[in-house]
Parts: structure tokens; sequence; C-alpha cells
């Protein structure tokens, strides 16, 4: 062991695993993802790699947000800091609520942006989780909030999400005890990665046992524009009462193929939202400001960006899930997103050769390296993967990559023999 070695592994904090961070066998699952693609790249560099574990959209904003963008940038009044935001952004974004959800929200009290879903879930941990609390979070799920809050030496308890309850957690099965000592509860509608979405119904209760044992409830609405039918498109502000113990947040990321300029907003109860902008000044100095007024004129002109990608990604749904039941997985009807979640088959045959698969992360690395498919493994409920209808192939034809889907899963036995 070297010199720097050494002081690194004095430094390093428990909360990253302290002296073995380095040592330690846990590798995030997407990079796992990232080194079997190098692999079956260099193995067949003539075959082109289906992508289907990419999670952000596969166009580009539209030419009126780019040229908005390099309009604003010119200017000299938005060249420094941005703070907590610009007014401009915030109306833009109550205008939006108000359209799309009948929700009012007073756009100075009750909305300030993020630099996108992620470090404001960051930053949220940081405002209301104390050593000691009690975090529920549904899982399948994005961690990011449950991994700043288990920095925070709170517990973490996940909640199933499971086909046979429409990928809704089941609040009855949380003993009483644990939801006294509950501060935050975390839910995600339109979900990723299952792509359901919650219902009026779902939401009252969650907000009742809200008020009933005075938790927060953080609803990340990241995939909100992009929800298939009317009857889906929901807020938990759309409940009464729920303004009191709720915070919602929105992102431009993926209606409006904003991923990498890093947009959004938090919304809800204006003493929250204080909390949150506190918080969050301490920790950045705002997103650009050209791009929070280019992100404005997408939500205040009715653009239709995210209806025609909700069509989009639809249509693409539709077709791959067609395929994937004719190789007899079992595909429940997505509402929303651009995400197809399933169950992985019990074993394979290919190539006169068996494969078992114990693990949903052992599918996946199989469809990389024997059939050019590139899928997310989720191990957390039961071994299902995630198959994204981004593709990640921007040199390719959508029917062209289909096609191919179509024709290497065709050349393969899946046997099956889970129940859901």
């Amino acid at each position: 062991m070297d010199v720097d070695e050494q002081f690194a592994k004095k430094i390093f904090s428990e909360r990253i695993g302290g002296k073995n961070f380095e040592d330690s066998n846990r590798i995030y699952k997407f990079e796992k993802i990232k080194r079997t693609k190098r692999e079956a790249l260099a193995k067949f560099p003539n075959r082109i790699l289906i992508d289907m574990g990419v999670g952000e959209p596969d166009d580009m904003a539209a030419n009126l947000l780019i040229e908005t963008l390099a309009h604003e940038a010119r200017k000299y009044e938005n060249r420094g800091y941005a703070d907590n935001g610009c007014l401009e952004f915030k109306e833009a974004a109550a205008y939006y609520m108000e359209s799309k959800f009948n929700v009012l929200l007073d756009p100075r009290r009750e909305i300030v942006h993020s630099i996108g879903s992620k470090a404001a879930l960051s930053i949220l941990s940081l405002c209301f989780i104390n050593p000691g609390d009690v975090v529920l979070m549904t899982a399948p799920g994005y961690s990011v909030f449950g991994t700043h809050s288990l920095y925070l030496l709170a517990d973490v308890i996940h909640l199933p999400l499971r086909a046979r309850n429409n990928y809704l957690p089941v609040f009855d099965d949380v003993p009483q005890h644990v939801l006294q000592k509950t501060k935050v509860v975390v839910v995600n509608y339109p979900n990723n990665p299952t792509g359901a979405c919650a219902t009026k119904e779902f939401f009252k209760k969650l907000v009742d046992l809200a008020h009933k044992y005075s938790f927060l409830i953080i609803s990340d609405a990241a995939y909100a524009t992009l929800t298939f039918r009317d009857e889906d498109k929901i807020s938990i502000f759309n409940v009464d009462g729920a303004k009191t113990v709720a915070l919602e947040l929105h992102s431009m990321s993926k209606g409006f193929n904003m991923t990498g300029w890093r947009l959004g907003w938090v919304c809800g109860n204006s003493k929250l939202i204080a909390a949150y902008a506190y918080v969050k000044d301490q920790t950045d100095s705002g997103q650009f400001l050209a791009i929070q007024k280019a992100a404005a004129k997408a939500l205040a002109s009715h653009l239709s960006i995210p209806s025609q990608n909700a069509q989009k990604y639809e249509r693409r749904m539709n077709q791959i899930a067609l395929i994937l039941k004719n190789c007899g997985f079992s595909v429940d009807t997505i509402k929303a997103g651009f995400f197809l979640y399933t169950q992985i088959p019990n074993s394979v045959e290919y190539n006169d050769k068996k494969v078992d698969f114990f693990s949903a992360e052992s599918f996946a690395e199989w469809m990389i390296r024997d059939l050019g498919i590139v899928v997310v493994p989720w191990d957390d409920v039961e071994p299902s993967v995630r198959f994204s209808m981004t593709f990640g192939n921007k040199d390719t034809d959508e029917n062209e990559i289909i096609d191919l889907f179509r024709n290497r899963m065709s050349n393969v036995r899946f046997k099956f023999y889970r129940s859901k």
C-alpha cells in the first residue's frame, strides 16, 4: 500500500465505506452494465448494440428552446448567479401546474427551482432528516433520497412494489409502530421503473396517513409529462389537505428532452419550501438563468413536445411489449414514461446451451453478452428488468432497432415458472 493510498484510507468517511471504500466488492449496477457493454463491443465490434438501458430521452431539445437558450445566454444580466431562481421560471411552473393539474400555487412562496430532481432529493434529505429518523421508500425505485438519508444515519425501509398490487405500496402491511416513527415517505408516480401511475384514491389514503402520523410525503413526479392517458394525469395536490404534508418534484428532463440542462422545481407547503430554499442556498448558486428562461418558454408556450414524446414512447412500448409477450414474458400495461418492466425468465436455451438465471443481474449480463441487448436489472423485490424505449442508437432508425430486437429475441427459448 503506497503513501497516497494509506492517507486516503484514513480520510474516507464511514458513510462511503471508510477504509474499505475502494476494497468493496459492491459495484453500482450501472457501472457493471457499462463494463459488460465494453466487453460485448470488443468481442463483437461489427454487431449493433441495442441499448435499452439508457434512462434519458434520445432526442434533442426543440429548436425553439435551443434558440431561446442561445438568445438569453448573450444577455449581460443573465451571466451571474441565479441563487434560488428567477420569477419568470417560477411563474411558468405555476402556470403549468394550473393548466395540467388544476393546482394553484404561489410562484413566489410555493415554488423553487432545482438543478434536476437528483440534486433536489439530496438537498431535501438535509432539510428534514435527523439521525434515527425512519424513511419509507418504494422499491424498486430511485435511490437518491434514501442514500442521503443513510448518510445522515436514518433508517430506510423499502416498501415493495408488486404487479398484483398495481405497483402501489401496501401501507396496511406497514406495522403501526413503524408508521408512528416515520418522518418521510417518498413515492414516485408515474413510476420508474414500472411505468405505473398513482390514483387519486391512493394519494388520498397516503395523505390521510401523513396527517394521522405526522410524516412528510415527497412525491417525485419527474415523469408526469409522459403520461399516456388524461385520466392518469394527477398531482398529489389534487387531494384535499395534501399541501400541508407534501412536496412534489417536477422535471424538465424527460418530457422536454432537456436531461443535460438540469432543471426542475420543488413545490408545495410554503414553510417546507422555505426550508428547501434555505439549504439549497447553502448548496448551489442556482441554475444558469438562460436555461431557466428557455424552460419558462417551454412551460408557458403550450408546446406539444411532451405529448409528442409520450406518443413516441407508447408506440415503441406497444411493439416491444408484443415481442416480449410472444417470447413468454408477462408484460403489464404501461401507463406512462419510457420504461417497460417485467420479471426475468428462469432460464434460456440458446446455441444448444441452457443457461439458468438466478438474478436479474445475471440475466442482464447474458442479454448484453449473447444478444447484444442492454437492459437494466432490478433484484430489489423480484428478479426483473427494465427495457428503455429511448434505445440510445442515434444513428439507427427506430424501426430497424425494433426489427433487430425481434430477430434476436426470436432465436432463443425462454423458460418461465416464477409466479407474480
